[in-house]
């Protein structure tokens, strides 16, 4: 059962980011440009900040306050590259606008920038899950598994997987929460995004409690539950008022 249980874990942490690239991104040949190039984005950010922070591991000291700043840290660089990443788009939006007048063709609709923040947003959440939880996971396929000394409940694969799944779920819609907050100058959105984003970054310290990821794990899941249900309000008010500006005019 070893190999059914490696294929488990990884359609755990990368199963909902597969059924969105089949559903949706794999439809348009330019949104796979937009997932490939938002992957590899995402890989060089995270390898540039693991080395920023490599002369500073291990840490030997058992209080969790380095490992607080690690994770603010990190996530401040993110959300900045965030941003990077949003005023590339902007400029490749306008490209494609002017060349869509040049051609006599339709500008990008709504639901175009929609889909192509979604798509960077998975992107963001594919690489995520393949630097924290698939590189981890060629031991799941052999003879036994493994548990945490602090996690004796659940296989450590397991916590892996289902950690990835929340911030691949989390990066990918904060990502399109965070497009519309900044083309739209709307703060509670932009706010949003960084403080979620630190909220589940640091509920990854509960796991160095003992038994902490019965407790930790859950709470994950409902940061990124929460994550998509804010998203859905947000994308439905955004296709409200749109349809009325149309009706309008």
């Amino acid at each position: 059962m070893t190999v059914e249980s490696g294929v488990g874990y990884a359609l755990i942490a990368l199963g909902p980011a597969l059924s969105l690239f089949v559903s949706v991104v794999a439809r348009k040949p330019f949104l796979i440009l937009i997932l490939l190039s938002s992957t590899l984005f995402w890989l060089i950010s995270l390898i540039v900040l693991s080395g920023a922070w490599r002369g500073f591991l291990p840490v030997r000291t058992a209080s969790l306050w380095p490992y607080a700043l690690l994770l603010f840290t990190s996530v401040a660089f993110q959300e900045a590259v965030r941003v990077l990443f949003w005023k590339l788009y902007k400029k490749l939006e306008d490209m494609l606008d002017a060349f869509a007048d040049r051609v006599s063709k339709p500008r990008l609709v709504l639901t175009d920038k929609l889909l192509i923040a979604l798509t960077g947003g998975l992107g963001h959440g594919v690489a995520h899950a393949v630097f924290f939880s698939l590189s981890l996971l060629t031991p799941a396929f052999g003879p036994a598994t493994f548990y945490a000394d602090r996690c004796l409940r659940m296989p450590f694969f397991l916590v892996s997987a289902i950690i990835s799944l929340g911030f691949t779920i989390i990066h990918t819609f904060c990502m399109v929460i965070a497009f519309e907050g900044y083309t739209g100058g709307k703060k509670t959105d932009q706010v949003f995004v960084p403080i979620i984003h630190l909220i589940a970054a640091m509920m990854t310290l509960i796991n160095l409690a003992p038994g902490g990821c019965v407790v930790g794990v859950p709470l994950l899941c409902f940061v990124a539950a929460v994550t998509l249900q804010y998203c859905w309000q947000m994308v439905w008010r955004r296709l409200n008022q749109h349809q009325r500006r149309q009706s309008n005019s």
